[in-house]
């Protein structure tokens, strides 16, 4: 079931508050902590709050406080897009709805409202957020001005490209149709789009597209002269009283707004009589032009009527006012409850509550993005704090990770270095870095250092390790850093942004060992494709793996893969797929698949497999009809570290994508490796997910 639904358009005033006041009225008669969330609303005045996030929350009484209810202004967004780039929206909007997420049963997220200059860009935008919030979509199509083979199109052309995009739709709502092609769109609807859809279609509410006469004064900027107290007055229509008044009278409809110069006083007696007869329908209102207002005489008449319509004046001229008029469009306020009753009954009357319903239960998410995965990461490593050791403590990037590692509280730190070498090079990158907040442990002078290098001697003694050569190595970082999470004095340790691998992981071979029933490491990155998360293995330890081993890695990796989070679909890569190729290394491939097959049944598994029949939807089905992995591996295993090594750098390189780890599997407490080439982000990516294996360890 998923907790979240993302109610999304294409096109301004579609009117999906209609859909986002039944939506959370319908779950409310489920559950009582439903939120509400709006990524980027069109704020434009600082001091006051968003009309539309006030009325959803404040008609519900929803507990969610009005800076939680959003991420951004739209303002606040092109922003921080131009100085931080898509990526820290993307991050920020997913942190803010996770916290909002925690606290609720169910979460209503409503897309942007596409005011202003580059749709194209908003589209992108919103179903980026919808895929990184892993949120099913509700499009909401505007049927007004459109034909039915109009609305069909662009209903279908939404559909599709969220399709594209690998956002997943739960339904389409057709808003403000003709109701007399109501019945003929909901079965071009259901003919042509896919049966699992939730399809409705609403015929057009004028009430509900009506501005008030609060809001008309509003966007006129108008000054109320009489009749304040019916400001809630429906505008459906106006008319300039530029006519003599007998002709002027035959344009007089229901719901009528007169605009008018104010020195028309026969217009303005004619609409107040007009209003009063009962051979005349009702006139919302009148607007007087050009900053002129009727004589005292007259002032004097209205003001001695029982029944006074409002009557507003502008500085603006006819012209220009009649214009403004004509662009407004209504929004459902909170103080206008009468539209916000009315929007709820329209979601009632014509949205199958039930197959809605039912569609929310049975609907399952299966993917997970980069964005997704690395918010995830840091959630998880915060659940329980862990201790890292770093035995590179003068590298300037491992100090720069852990400046955002100690910033954000995600875990204790061990340095390996010289304290004052270390306290220099902090306040010349100009650091907030307190190192009263890390340990930091000199390997030679430590107190440590003793009982360590009695417990190595011990242990690699029938190695032909003497006494003396252990004091020499547990003077060498990655021998100290090793024997603290052996010894449980730190939980994991990260290494390599100087040292080789080999360097990194030896101290770890010789006495950490392997867990039972593992008899190879190998490792394993996470690949942060642009829209998916794949794991690649093993691509930094083992050369030539046996099928034995290459199983053991197949094996260890779909378990990596689940315990993150991402369901393992492994494909045992080859440059055959299927039956189609012969050799010795397609053989080993086949052998190792046949061995994981046999040792794990439940594992959804497939090889040999080429890269493009494993992850191309397309491919996948030409070759291999019919697996449960051909095109959709999440797990590609690859058949040598030459293979892999060069595979995972050229789509790192070629993509952009970010790759995290190595992450070393099979050892008994986590050690792991970095590139020498590495970035900060990618020492704390790495610190992050060895705090996570540290935790299985308990």
């Amino acid at each position: 079931m998923t907790k979240n639904i993302f109610i999304a358009s294409a096109e301004p005033y579609v009117g999906k508050s209609v859909i986002a006041f039944g939506l959370i009225n319908m779950l409310l008669t489920k559950t009582q902590k439903v939120g509400y969330f709006k990524p980027i609303i069109a704020q434009e005045d600082p001091d006051k709050k968003d009309e539309h996030v006030a009325a959803m929350l404040g008609y519900f009484s929803l507990p969610v406080n009005y800076e939680d209810a959003f991420a951004f202004t739209r303002q606040g967004m092109m922003h921080q897009i131009d100085n931080e780039g898509n990526a820290s929206v993307i991050n920020t909007i997913i942190s803010k709805y996770k916290k909002l997420e925690d606290n609720y049963d169910f979460t209503v997220i409503e897309g942007s409202d596409f005011l202003g200059e580059g749709i194209a860009f908003e589209f992108e935008s919103n179903a980026l957020m919808a895929k990184n919030l892993g949120a099913p979509v509700l499009i909401v199509v505007s049927g007004r001005g459109k034909t039915a083979s109009q609305l069909f199109k662009s209903a279908i052309n939404i559909y599709r490209n969220f399709l594209q995009r690998d956002v997943q739709v739960l339904g389409v709502v057709a808003n403000m149709v003709n109701p007399e092609e109501a019945e003929r769109i909901r079965q071009a609807f259901q003919n042509q789009l896919p049966a699992e859809l939730m399809i409705a279609v609403i015929p057009v509410e004028t009430a509900l597209q009506s501005p008030t006469m609060k809001e008309i004064t509003t966007a006129l900027n108008a000054e109320v002269l009489f009749g304040e107290s019916l400001m809630d007055n429906q505008v459906d229509n106006f008319v300039t009283g530029a006519m003599m008044l007998p002709n002027f009278l035959k344009h007089i409809k229901e719901n009528v707004l007169i605009v008018t110069p104010g020195d028309r006083g026969d217009i303005i007696i004619g609409a107040l009589q007009a209003n009063l007869s009962a051979n005349y329908p009702k006139v919302a209102g009148i607007v007087l032009t050009a900053g002129s207002l009727p004589d005292d005489p007259m002032l004097k008449l209205i003001e001695g009527l029982q029944t006074v319509i409002p009557i507003i004046s502008v500085k603006k001229g006819t012209f220009e006012t009649t214009t403004t008029i004509g662009a407004i469009h209504s929004r459902i306020t909170i103080d206008d409850r009468k539209k916000i009753t009315m929007a709820i009954d329209l979601f009632e009357r014509y949205v199958d509550s039930k197959v809605l319903d039912n569609k929310i239960v049975t609907f399952n998410y299966t993917g997970i993005t980069p964005h997704m995965f690395q918010y995830q990461l840091v959630k998880w490593a915060k659940r329980q704090k862990k201790h890292i050791v770093l035995p590179e403590g003068n590298d300037e990037r491992i100090l720069k990770a852990v400046e955002k590692l100690i910033a954000q509280d995600i875990v204790d730190i061990t340095l390996l270095g010289d304290a004052t070498e270390i306290g220099v090079l902090v306040k010349k990158l100009g650091l907030n870095l307190d190192l009263n907040a890390v340990r930091i442990h000199n390997p030679a002078t430590s107190e440590r250092y003793d009982d360590y290098v009695e417990t190595l001697y011990m242990l690699r003694k029938a190695k032909q390790v003497n006494m003396e050569m252990a004091r020499d190595m547990m003077t060498d970082v990655s021998y100290y850093g090793t024997m603290m999470v052996y010894k449980g004095d730190a939980d994991g340790m990260v290494s390599g942004a100087v040292h080789t691998t080999q360097h990194t992981i030896r101290p770890a071979l010789q006495f950490v060992k392997t867990r039972p029933g593992v008899s190879v490491v190998s490792s394993i990155f996470f690949m942060c494709l642009p829209e998916r998360v794949a794991i690649f293995g093993d691509c930094a330890v083992n050369p030539n793996p046996t099928a034995q081993q290459l199983a053991e890695i197949a094996i260890s990796s779909a378990e990596s893969s689940a315990r993150f989070g991402i369901e393992p679909r492994v494909a045992m890569l080859s440059y055959s797929s299927g039956t189609s190729g012969e050799g010795e290394d397609v053989e080993r491939v086949r052998e190792a698949t046949a061995i994981v097959r046999a040792r794990h049944p439940e594992l959804k598994i497939e090889g040999p497999i080429q890269y493009d029949a494993a992850v191309d939807p397309l491919v996948g089905r030409q070759k291999l009809p019919g697996s449960e992995v051909a095109g959709r591996a999440s797990v590609l295993i690859f058949p040598d570290l030459n293979t892999g090594n060069n595979t995972y750098k050229a789509v790192q390189r070629e993509t952009g994508a970010l790759a995290i780890g190595p992450m070393l599997q099979g050892l008994n407490k986590p050690i792991n490796d970095l590139s020498r080439g590495c970035t900060v982000d990618d020492i704390f990516n790495t610190v992050v997910i060895t705090a996570i294996q540290c935790q299985d360890l308990q």
